[in-house]
């Protein structure tokens, strides 16, 4: 076993999610994972807690959208919600070995899935914000994300441990210096009232008014690197281009364009996939309105690879969700739907707080 995978599930395990004795631990992820579930199956062991795993495989998903009834797409088995009522932590591996294997599903009825999950979501996000229940999701190397990315397996790989930090001596001390440096935005950041963002084809304000800035540093998301806060649902008004084509159940929309006002994308425009850009906008009431803007940190990752636990990272850009919000960030909008969009401003962008400049060109001027 590649000994970055032992790292890995140390670093979860003893520092992400800080498993311990006499905690359940649900470990869940497809089979292609199961180098990385059996690492931290192992750990969570060691601690003295008591882990299960859930195996999936990824044509039972494409297979039910595809061939299932309504009924059978609306089905929710009722353990899912008690399980997730009863674990103590909770560990997500994805591991794609086609990246587009649901390029072909009918959107409606992927909406119709995403719906009939919501029960189990909102037990998740409720634990999540009362802090009741530790989580963290991560991504296995497979050869389709390589190809996303453009690389070899072993590039991947190689990307992918380092944007972890596990290619460190202690990767646990490399996350909480993290921590710390992000402490400081977050700090500077805390009693702002507007943002705004300029770069190409781009100039939006919006409002942060009394929200709170949530430090990114390694506990829910492996990679991580991101100070992130939930807008003012009515304040966002201006455009955006997004810079990298928005992926979302194997369909990439590309050249997203949004216009905003009063908070509500009142038009919104792709080159490829637009269509589809706008049926999952028109999914319900809070689709077309922002859940969540986020400044990236992770130097360590500095290309798109069609994967947003990567991409929302990289080092200088900037990140929109439209749908829900957090409840931890004071961020109140409700939908079914929370997307994720990348604007690069590495080159030429800029972002401003309270009138001042925040971000030139990918690097914080204020607030480090």
């Amino acid at each position: 076993m590649d000994p970055r995978i032992t790292k890995l599930a140390d670093l979860m395990v003893n520092y992400s999610n800080k498993v311990s004795r006499g905690d359940l631990v649900q470990i869940g992820g497809p089979v292609v994972t199961m180098p990385l579930m059996q690492a931290v199956y192992e750990k969570c062991i060691e601690a003295g807690a008591n882990p299960f795993c859930e195996f999936e495989a990824s044509w039972m998903q494409e297979t039910l959208l595809k061939k299932g009834r309504k009924k059978q797409i609306d089905f929710l088995p009722p353990w899912k919600t008690d399980q997730i009522e009863a674990v103590d932590c909770l560990f997500r591996f994805l591991g794609e070995t086609n990246t587009r294997a649901l390029s072909g599903v009918d959107p409606k009825k992927q909406q119709q899935r995403l719906k009939a999950m919501k029960p189990v979501r909102d037990i998740m996000h409720r634990r999540m914000d009362d802090e009741s229940i530790r989580w963290c999701l991560t991504l296995f190397p497979t050869e389709a994300y390589a190809q996303d990315a453009d690389m070899s397996l072993s590039d991947f790989e190689d990307f992918v441990y380092k944007a972890c930090k596990v290619d460190q001596k202690d990767p646990i001390a490399a996350w909480k210096k993290v921590r710390r440096e992000q402490e400081k935005m977050v700090n500077y950041l805390t009693g702002k009232k507007k943002i705004r963002i300029v770069g190409k084809e781009t100039d939006i304000t919006f409002e942060v008014r009394d929200r709170t800035w949530i430090n990114c540093c390694g506990t829910e998301n492996m990679p991580d690197g991101e100070v992130f806060t939930g807008p003012v649902e009515d304040s966002a008004n201006g455009t955006i281009l997004f810079s990298f084509p928005a992926c979302y159940n194997g369909r990439e929309v590309e050249n997203v364009h949004m216009t905003f006002k009063e908070g509500k994308v009142v038009k919104a425009t792709a080159t490829k996939n637009e269509a589809f850009l706008n049926e999952l906008l028109d999914m319900d009431a809070g689709a077309r309105f922002l859940g969540e803007f986020s400044f990236a940190t992770n130097r360590g990752i500095q290309q798109y690879i069609k994967n947003i636990l990567f991409d929302e990272k990289i080092g200088g850009t900037v990140h929109f969700a439209v749908g829900s919000s957090y409840g931890e960030s004071g961020g109140k909008n409700k939908s079914t739907l929370h997307w994720d969009m990348v604007c690069d401003l590495r080159q030429g962008g800029k972002a401003y707080v309270d009138g001042k400049v925040f971000l030139r060109d990918g690097e914080f001027v204020a607030g480090v």
